[in-house]
């Protein structure tokens, strides 16, 4: 049997769509592995799950003197060893042995996929909705989203028909909820401090908009109005709050942003020009806030980021909008005002 079908018997590999377990597949280590080789340790918090294809494991726990032996191609060979995180064993191979090893959070984000097709769509209309979801799901903006929190941002979606020069919201407005676009088109406008209004944007289906609002309790940034007949999901500022904002933004303490820094990640200050030349951390970008999605195409898109402002509310937008993007970016917890003293930057 190719390691290829090997891996389609596990569990619940076994229970992926073609398209997704090809994905999982490509992105698999198995290996041979020399007999008495640890492939983990107990109290590991690894973020793999690793299967016994071929030979033999044992698995042994220091806490309760227990321990047991898994024959690759046996019934349990099909699970995860140990898979319980902090692992619950030890795990040895006792003879030569062929290993696999999977990322257990694209797993867990196939399967999510593969449910919400398979199970939420279920009070749905079809394909249709199916298709919209899984590919919600595949964008840059929800793959850190954990299953549970991605099946009850569905649950709690409101689906609302909207007609063409319907205005969605409006400029100064305060934010009451986040908008994906299911279909159809709108145009972003914005009056500036000399009352013109212009066109900003443009926005179709897969797009989003209204979390800035959300994020920040400030009034509504623009008017968003539709230029075809559409329908829109809805969350509430609520559950937009609760659901999305904590994982979709990963905070770090100086020490951690320090670590990231000269490890090569870039830093991006996203003050005013102004703030920003009165006093900042040394080898700082300064990308305000309202610029950020006009820069995006000139950052790296595999280098890491931290990005800060005076207090951590403006860094908080700027970090999920370049999440939004598929970018790895971190915000400065409590900013400026929360340092002991300026980090060190990398180069």
């Amino acid at each position: 049997m190719s390691h290829v079908d090997q891996l389609r018997n596990l569990i619940p590999v076994n229970s992926l769509t073609d398209d997704n377990f090809n994905e999982l597949a490509a992105s698999t280590s198995v290996q041979t592995i020399p007999a008495d080789t640890v492939l983990f340790r107990e109290g590991d918090t690894d973020r793999q799950s690793v299967y016994l294809l071929e030979g033999e494991v044992r698995l042994t726990s220091a806490r309760t003197e227990l321990a047991r032996t898994l024959q690759g191609g046996s019934d349990d060979a099909r699970y995860a060893l140990a898979q319980l995180k902090p692992r619950q064993d030890t795990g040895t191979t006792t003879k030569e042995s062929v290993i696999a090893r999977l990322d257990s959070d694209l797993l867990d984000r196939l399967l999510t996929w593969d449910q919400v097709s398979g199970i939420e769509v279920v009070e749905m209309d079809g394909d249709e909705d199916t298709d919209w979801m899984l590919t919600v799901l595949r964008s840059p903006t929800f793959e850190k989203l954990p299953a549970m929190n991605a099946n009850e941002m569905f649950a709690r979606m409101e689906l609302v028909p909207v007609k063409a020069q319907q205005v969605i919201i409006r400029q100064g407005d305060p934010g009451d909820y986040y908008y994906l676009i299911r279909d159809g088109k709108c145009a972003v406008s914005q009056k500036d401090a000399a009352g013109k209004v212009g066109i900003v944007n443009q926005l179709g289906a897969g797009d989003q908009f209204g979390e800035e609002a959300l994020l920040s309790d400030a009034p509504r940034n623009a008017t968003i109005m539709m230029t075809t007949d559409g329908v829109l999901m809805r969350l509430a500022k609520q559950d937009f709050l609760q659901l999305l904002k904590a994982p979709l933004i990963d905070w770090v303490e100086q020490k951690e942003a320090e670590a990231l820094l000269a490890q090569g990640a870039g830093l991006l200050d996203v003050r005013t020009n102004e703030e920003f030349g009165r006093g900042a951390i040394r080898s700082a970008q300064n990308v305000p806030l309202y610029m950020i999605r006009k820069v995006v195409s000139t950052l790296q898109p595999d280098r890491k980021y931290v990005v800060y402002c005076q207090t951590g509310s403006r860094s908080a937008i700027a970090a999920f909008m370049l999440n939004q993007r598929g970018f790895d970016t971190y915000a400065l917890k409590g900013g400026l005002s929360a340092l002991n003293k300026a980090p060190e930057a990398g180069s």
